[in-house]
């Protein structure tokens, strides 16, 4: 939608200097600005045309490297070891064109760091790769009652990933360790960026937000990947520092990435635009929100508050409902428990009302992104996102017969 503005656009109009580091994940067009003033670009499907990173890769001599992020398809979720070495791997290069822009020295200014890691492909640097001995690491969370929270999202995941032939504890351990490499190099190097922020002089009047797009499975339940309101695809760390915010603070109620704009633009003391999202400086004490993948007969809807956490899958025709206060591991699915009628009743009323509100055809015609959708259009006409919850709203509970 190239005429929605974004944070990026709204910083640009209030006089900031915008610019992005990294991945971005715009389509159809990756070398898109959307509001950014520059960009470093770095892909994981670039090519040394559009790509800043392949083009510095390739005269920094490493063009020979095939894979720079790792290789993919079948080799998914099989670690790898790097064949970059640690000052040309792609963190390392976010972090470099970072501090680059930091020491410009311009003010005031915005900068996204986007790294690709912790990704799948698992694949950190020598000697990183070997800082968590895979032995020593615990197995996956795989609770007894964990079957009845999947959906055929978890199954579609593992089928393509190349994850449903079976266990492999040895292979478990083995990406966990990878996994873990690659947050702790990503670490390492986010802490040199604030290095450089500090030498500027500019570290306490500048606001540092650190978070990610989704989380990843990494065998528990006996999946992997993402696609899911489960904790392990869903929580992600959201952390702020700086300006409007007290040391060790920490927000009780949910929270989302659609703060993050608010959050922004609070900091910037910009217009802030009407918006989803809520200022994370002044949190609210009582919140439900609300999250979506896909839509209609395909679509996965969850209500989440502070106590608990209600899912509707379309494709199984199946509610889940977890007790947050009581199950944190979320192990157990109440909602075909007689016991949580009540609120699995007031939850189910609760996603209807939303996301039947929600014309998200109309939001469609006018996008210029392409999400992939697998096996299906999106419903004719509007109103209809929630149109797989065609259920009585007093029914007690969903029967599913094979």
């Amino acid at each position: 939608m190239p005429a929605t503005p974004t944070l990026m656009s709204l910083l640009t109009d209030a006089g900031y200097r915008t610019h992005g580091v990294g991945k971005m994940h715009f389509t159809p067009d990756t070398a898109d600005l959307r509001g950014f003033q520059t960009r470093d670009s770095e892909e994981e499907f670039g090519d040394c045309e559009s790509d800043d990173y392949l083009r510095w890769l390739s005269a920094a001599g490493h063009d020979a490297v095939q894979f720079p992020h790792g290789m993919r398809d079948e080799m998914y979720y099989i670690p790898q070891l790097s064949p970059l070495p640690e000052e040309a791997h792609p963190t390392r290069w976010v972090a470099e064109r970072s501090r680059d822009f930091l020491a410009e020295r311009r003010s005031p200014f915005f900068l996204w760091s986007s790294f690709i890691a912790p990704h799948p492909p698992f694949s950190p640097p020598a000697p990183w790769h070997r800082r968590y001995p895979a032995s020593l690491l615990p197995e996956p969370h795989r609770p007894a009652g964990g079957g009845s929270l999947l959906t055929s999202y978890n199954r579609l995941q593992n089928r393509y990933k190349f994850r449903d032939g079976g266990r492999d504890r040895r292979l478990e351990q083995l990406i966990r360790s990878y996994y873990y490499a690659s947050i702790t190099f990503a670490d390492h190097e986010i802490g040199r960026i604030v290095a450089a922020l500090a030498d500027s002089g500019r570290l306490d009047d500048t606001m540092i937000i650190l978070t990610a797009d989704h989380g990843e499975f990494l065998g528990d339940y006996g999946c992997y990947g993402k696609r899911s309101f489960l904790d392990p695809a869903a929580r992600v760390p959201l952390i702020c520092s700086g300006p409007g915010f007290g040391r060790g603070q920490r927000i009780g109620s949910p929270v989302s990435l659609v703060d993050i704009l608010p959050t922004a633009i609070r900091a910037a003391g910009a217009e802030l635009p009407d918006t989803d999202g809520l200022p994370l400086q002044t949190p609210a004490a009582d919140r439900t929100l609300y999250g979506q993948y896909q839509q209609g007969t395909l679509g996965l809807y969850s209500v989440i508050n502070q106590r608990w956490k209600y899912i509707w899958s379309a494709p199984d025709h199946r509610e889940y409902l977890i007790d947050r206060r009581h199950d944190p591991l979320e192990t157990m699915n109440l909602a075909y428990n007689i016991r949580a009628r009540e609120q699995l009743l007031a939850l189910r009323r609760q996603a209807t009302a939303h996301f039947q509100e929600l014309d998200l055809e109309r939001v469609a015609a006018d996008s210029h992104n392409h999400p992939v959708r697998i096996g299906a259009a999106p419903s004719e006409g509007g109103g209809d996102a929630f149109a797989g919850l065609d259920i009585d709203p007093d029914a007690a509970t969903l029967i599913v017969q094979d």
